[in-house]
Formats: structure tokens, sequence, C-alpha cells
């Protein structure tokens, strides 16, 4: 019989520190359909603190920052698997417990018999600093909002949200990072070279 060992590691504690992200690189990292890192570019590996070898085999939520609420993900989630592109802020967290902002946008590779997924990709830049000060509210207002009443709550909130600034989330998005043809440019040309 043989016996399956999982190494988990312990979760850095947050620090209020940012880890300086260089606006010209790119962060790009693959998982396979259930979410473990099976790549990893060496800017996402130095802007982790993790070493490869750390990484690789780790579920990807290993970098995700407390102060992400779930109702993103599960918008996210929902997309991906849906072959349905989406572009988000997210705050990931660094083996040091600093944190950094980026947008993102991902992309799930399928098997062309089956139509199964085989693996995501996560294509990510520097988010833009006048994006995150609104974010951040939004963020703490859907977590606090998801202590209370779960996910579902939280949905609920931001499609409120949103249909009170007469938006989609898609359109949100693109207004706080501008640029939007900027990051469909470079997010287009990335999943060429690693697609």
């Amino acid at each position: 019989m043989q016996i399956l060992k999982v190494i988990y590691m312990q979760r850095p504690t947050p620090k209020d520190r940012p880890v300086i992200l260089d606006p010209k690189q790119y962060i790009v990292s693959k998982t396979d359909a259930k979410g473990i890192i099976t790549y990893g570019n060496e800017y996402f590996v130095e802007i982790s603190g993790y070493s490869e070898a750390e990484l690789i085999g780790k579920p990807h939520n290993l970098i995700r920052h407390p102060d992400m609420p779930k109702v993103i993900f599960k918008l996210m989630w929902e997309r991906i698997q849906n072959d349905q592109p989406i572009m988000a802020l997210v705050k990931n967290m660094a083996k040091d417990g600093r944190y950094y902002w980026v947008v993102s946008e991902f992309e799930a590779k399928r098997n062309k018999q089956t139509q199964e997924v085989i693996n995501y990709t996560a294509f990510r830049k520097a988010a833009p600093k006048k994006a995150l000060p609104e974010i951040e509210s939004l963020y703490a207002k859907l977590r606090e909002i998801e202590k209370q009443s779960g996910v579902e709550g939280s949905q609920n909130y931001l499609e409120g949200y949103l249909e009170d600034k007469g938006v989609s989330y898609d359109q949100y998005i693109n207004k706080l990072v501008g640029n939007k043809g900027l990051f469909k440019i470079f997010f287009g040309a990335m999943k060429k070279l690693f697609g």
C-alpha cells in the first residue's frame, strides 16, 4: 500500500508592505485542472518569494491574500470554466507576507476530443495605482458582507453595486484599470506566447 504524503506550507502572516512590481514585467503561472501549480515563469517565482520547488505541486491559492473576497474568485471560476474571458484586480501575498496587486486574465486549455479542462494559465501585470483605493474599499465591503451573509450575500451586493453604477463587471474593471486596450494587447500577446 502506497501512502500519499501531502506537505502543507504554513501561510505567512500578512504584512502591510507592498512588493514593488516592475510595470514592464509579466507574471505567468499554470495549474492543472485542480488548481495545482505546474509552472511559473521566473518573475512569478521571484515576486512570490517562494522557490520554484516550493511552488510546483502546491495549490495556487498559496499566494491568495486574505483581503480578497471569495465572491471575486467565484466569479472568476464561473467565467473561466465557461470559456469566457475575465480581467480582475487581485491582491496576492508573497512568502514573507507582503502583498502585491495585479491585473489578471485567465485562460482554460481544453482537450480537443473530450472538452475537459487540461490546465489553466494566469497572465498578470502590475495593477495601476490609481485603481487601488476604489477596489480596496469595495473588496473590504464585500469581505465584511461575506462574514455575515456568505458569498451569496456579497454577490448580491456586488451585483447591486454595479447596477447602481450602470456598468457590467467587465466595464467596471476596464474603467478602473484604464488603458484597457493596452492590457488587452498585452494579454493577447501572452496567450500566443504561452498558449
